[in-house]
């Protein structure tokens, strides 16, 4: 068959193609990330206990008053770091919301069966209409309730839009997390001018309360100087400072998120050090 006669129906049917809608492939299962978070008892687990360490940690702030809060003060760096005085000011713990406290599975179900990856107009529509499919991440409702008997107020400090504020507090209390009121205990993106940054939004809530704890899935959660275009091998390294090290599980916890956000990234290169790549041996060779 000529390459004429093999382009032939493609050129005729062109147009009524370009005016038909291309349904996605089925999808036999949702990605090993989601399925570890939204589904295994592994992930709920590892949630459960980086709550009960905060809340073993917290109990203990809360007994002997700390000096310092675990916000970042203006013009710390990672490898120097100073902290907001606590003063006489009432305690607080800042958490942030999605795959911290609360689960999107809702709309990561609707992103699995797809697979077109996130949308922003997606994401828009389900913080104004998803507060039917959430939950709890493992731990955080019978958590943030423990923190409030403690006389901690629990503050949620998130990059979901300011404009749908209603709409996100009436999601984080359908997931059984209590209250949220923006400006008070909810702080949103467009806040302020810093847009997704949190260093602008943490400051204004350091300068209210003593933060004895802060929760996210992301790191930026705890500093936006993680996020300043490191390498990602520099950026894993910045955890690993001894200063930075040894606030992990005191005053900064991580809870598990293998879907998405800042820390899925790199290469080969990134990830597997010259020093450290291994190949079975080729037949013969010991």
């Amino acid at each position: 068959m000529s390459a004429t006669m093999r382009m032939a129906p493609a050129l005729l049917l062109a147009p009524l193609a370009a005016c038909a809608t291309v349904a996605p492939a089925p999808v036999a299962n949702p990605p090993a990330g989601m399925q570890y978070l939204y589904g295994s008892g592994e992930g709920a687990a590892l949630s459960v206990q980086a709550w009960n360490a905060l809340l073993a940690y917290v109990s203990a702030r809360v007994k002997a008053r700390p000096a310092d809060s675990v916000v970042l003060a203006e013009g710390a760096r990672l490898a120097a770091p100073r902290f907001v005085p606590c003063g006489d000011k009432p305690f607080a713990a800042v958490f942030d919301v999605d795959e911290t406290v609360m689960l999107n599975t809702g709309y990561e179900y609707h992103d699995a069966k797809t697979g077109r990856g996130f949308d922003a107009a997606a994401w828009d529509a389900w913080e104004k209409t998803g507060e039917g499919a959430v939950g709890p991440v493992p731990g955080a409702d019978h958590g943030l309730a423990a923190l409030r008997g403690l006389g901690v107020t629990v503050i949620f400090n998130t990059n979901r839009s300011a404009a749908n504020a209603d709409s996100t507090a009436r999601a984080i209390k359908a997931a059984g997390l209590g209250d949220a009121v923006h400006g008070q205990t909810l702080y949103l993106s467009g806040d302020d001018a810093m847009g997704s940054r949190k260093d602008g939004r943490r400051a204004t809530i350091a300068a209210r309360y003593c933060v004895i704890a802060m929760g996210g899935d992301q790191l930026g959660d705890f500093s936006d100087l993680f996020n300043a275009a490191q390498p990602v091998s520099a950026r894993r390294d910045a955890t690993l400072q001894p200063l930075v090290a040894g606030l992990w599980g005191n005053g900064w916890f991580v809870m598990p998120n293998p879907v998405y956000g800042s820390g899925l990234k790199g290469g080969f290169d990134d990830i597997f050090p010259m020093d450290k790549r291994w190949a079975p041996p080729a037949i013969g060779e010991k």
